[in-house]
């Protein structure tokens, strides 16, 4: 892929390197991501760093995560051929930019963020205490940022996090501007003095995908649909799944509106299962094992395709990691020429200007 500047607006989005991704993954971004490379330049990172914040303590299986993350992207669809795929901790400029936000960003931003109080509540079992974790956020808008993305996609409950990389952009401008016009790709981007542009949400479409125990699918519960799991295992763990907790027996009518395996037919069964889920729960002409059932016929139907398209790398690592290394390399190109506009904005210039303006030794 060129390095050249793309004429398509740019979109940036990643996902942390936490392993083989599940079907709550699928339906909230991956699918999304799928469809947009058409439209967008899109740069789509595997964030390992970002592993880090909850789990770093082992990072014995934090590659083998990172690889089984890009094989569940390229099954699903991602094509390396239009979108810039890589690793974000083999792009340094990350953490450069990184270091130098969290020295703008006041404290107070970071402990509003919704889903900072959110996760440790539900994390058990990990000390989340930790600089790491409350300043995620700030490497997140490093993330986006370097590459000048001008959407982020994401669904409602990921918009405060744009806005707060929104703030910091707005802070980092209001101290830094660039003292004449840059000719480099990004600064063209924005058209302005300022280094950054403001990122907008890109909102996508956010079906809810509840997880085996009817909270939302995570890892982090233990309650998910791998994109992996064989049809036996999909089936037995759809037996386990709740159900409206209101039908206890056979015989009770159901409300398809408040169960949990109702909201997976909506997103995956077609509209001849729906319909026939819909009058079949609410009049007891069904019970729940049958209606997991076909949920189950749905999601083999679904995971079949991606399955076999992920073979093609699993016989093949080394060419899933010569695609990531190949996009790092790509993006490194683009995040150095955005670290030279904040150098030059922030008068940090890596060489010495002497009074002329010439450049002295190093």
């Amino acid at each position: 892929m060129s390095a050249e500047r793309n004429p398509r607006k740019r979109v940036v989005s990643g996902m942390r390197s936490t392993g083989k991704l599940h079907l709550g993954n699928f339906v909230g971004a991956l699918r999304n991501w799928v469809g947009m490379q058409q439209q967008y330049e899109c740069f789509f990172f595997v964030a390992d760093w970002h592993a880090l914040t909850t789990d770093y303590a082992d990072t014995s299986q934090l590659k083998q995560n990172s690889i089984d993350v890009l094989l569940d992207w390229l099954a699903a669809g991602l094509d390396p051929e239009r979108s810039t795929l890589f690793l974000q901790s083999h792009v340094p400029q990350h953490a450069e930019l990184h270091l130098l936000f969290s020295m703008i960003t006041p404290l107070g931003w970071l402990e509003r963020v919704p889903t900072y109080k959110e996760q440790r509540d539900n994390i058990a079992g990990k000390d989340l205490g930790t600089y790491g974790f409350l300043g995620y956020p700030v490497l997140q808008a490093a993330d986006i940022l370097i590459y000048k993305g001008d959407f982020v996609p994401v669904g409602e409950d990921q918009v405060p996090h744009v806005e707060l990389t929104r703030e910091i952009a707005r802070r980092f401008n209001q101290f830094y501007s660039l003292d004449c016009a840059s000719t480099s790709e990004n600064a063209s981007r924005s058209g302005t003095s300022f280094v950054f542009p403001e990122p907008q949400p890109l909102l996508t479409p956010a079906a809810k995908l509840p997880g085996t125990d009817g909270r939302k699918m995570s890892k982090s519960y233990g309650n998910t649909i791998l994109l992996t799991d064989s049809e036996v295992l999909v089936r037995q763990k759809l037996k386990t799944m709740v159900t409206d907790p209101k039908r206890v027996r056979r015989t009770d009518p159901g409300n398809p509106d408040v169960c949990p395996v109702g909201d997976l037919h909506k997103i995956f069964s077609d509209q001849e299962t729906n319909a026939k889920v819909d009058t079949g729960c609410r009049t007891a002409g069904i019970g729940c094992i049958e209606c997991k059932s076909w949920a189950a016929d749905a999601l083999v139907v679904v995971l079949r395709p991606i399955q076999e398209r992920r073979k093609k790398y699993e016989d093949n690592p080394r060419l899933a990691w010569d695609i990531l290394e190949t996009g790092s390399d790509r993006a490194r190109r683009v995040a150095s020429a955005t670290m030279d506009e904040v150098r030059q904005a922030m008068k940090m210039s890596p060489a010495f200007e002497g009074p002329t303006g010439a450049q002295g030794a190093k």
